[in-house]
Order: C-alpha cells, then sequence, then structure tokens
C-alpha cells in the first residue's frame, strides 16, 4: 500500500476558525485547512509552514501539534498519514491562491456538508486543545467503513 506523509494546519482563534476551499487536486470542493505532502529534504514543520505559505499567503507562528490520522484507502491501495497542527497566530491576510480560497467560519457553524466525512468525529478534540491519534478507513465513495480514534497525552 502506498504510504504519504501529509501535514494540516488549522487556524483556530476564539470562536472561529480559518479554512480554505480546495480548489484542484485531493480534496477538491471540499473545505479543509491549509497543508500538503512533505517534499524531499523537509521535516513535517517546513512543509507545514511553506505549504500555509503557498496555499493561504500567511506565515504562521508557533505551531502545535495536536494529532496524527491515518487514512486508509483499500480500494485505491493507498494510505495517507496527517500530522495536525493548530496555530493561533500568524502574519500578513489569507488570500485566495489557485489551490485554496480563505473563509473563516464560527466553530458553531462548521461546514461539515462540505467536508471530509472524518471531520465531525475529531474536530471537537483539536477545538478543546486536545491531543488525538486515529485512524479511519474509507470505502469508495469516501464513506467511513471503520474508525478508531482516542485522546492521547503526547504526540
Amino acid at each position: 500500500m502506498k504510504r504519504v506523509v501529509t501535514n494540516l494546519c488549522i487556524i483556530h482563534q476564539d470562536s472561529r476558525v480559518l479554512l480554505g476551499m480546495k480548489k484542484r487536486g485531493f480534496g477538491v470542493g471540499k473545505w479543509n485547512g491549509y497543508g500538503g505532502k512533505i517534499e524531499e529534504g523537509e521535516t513535517i514543520e517546513e512543509a507545514l509552514h511553506r505549504e500555509v505559505q503557498e496555499e493561504g499567503g500567511i506565515k504562521i507562528k508557533d505551531p502545535e501539534k495536536l494529532g496524527i490520522i491515518e487514512f486508509e484507502f483499500p480500494h485505491a491501495d493507498f494510505m495517507v498519514e496527517n500530522h495536525i497542527y493548530k496555530v493561533k497566530e500568524f502574519i500578513g491576510e489569507p488570500v485566495e491562491t489557485e489551490e485554496m480560497r480563505p473563509a473563516w467560519f464560527h466553530i458553531d457553524e462548521m461546514p461539515f456538508a462540505e467536508m471530509w466525512v472524518d471531520d465531525p468525529y475529531w474536530i471537537h478534540m483539536f477545538l478543546d486543545d486536545k491531543k488525538f491519534k486515529g485512524k479511519f478507513v474509507f470505502g469508495e465513495n469516501e464513506e467511513i467503513l471503520s474508525y478508531q480514534l482516542e485522546e492521547v497525552k503526547e504526540i
């Protein structure tokens, strides 16, 4: 099974989060945080800074890793190991890029119908600054076939 390591950055300030509408590539048409694949020679955090700058036009400060989730797509022989970070401060103003269109959402009005179907399972732990690990197995139509999710003390 092909395995890809990725990162995800969600900016959370007070009662709102910054998401981007994915305009191309994997996850197109979904609201998500910023992030992507780690390039050769990069650490996960170096890639996080680069991806947020490329996709959102901002520089993040002090990312905090809160989660690691594996996403398995057995029908495609593909697995993603995603490292999830929270950022509270950044420099600049979010801008639309070729890849993402930014928007702020109140935490009580998250656009779950237009997000990955696993997001409602773990987002409450993320918003509460809890650390977590999990695994989601997806079917061909992006339905969740099985999952494991737990709060942990350390990542």
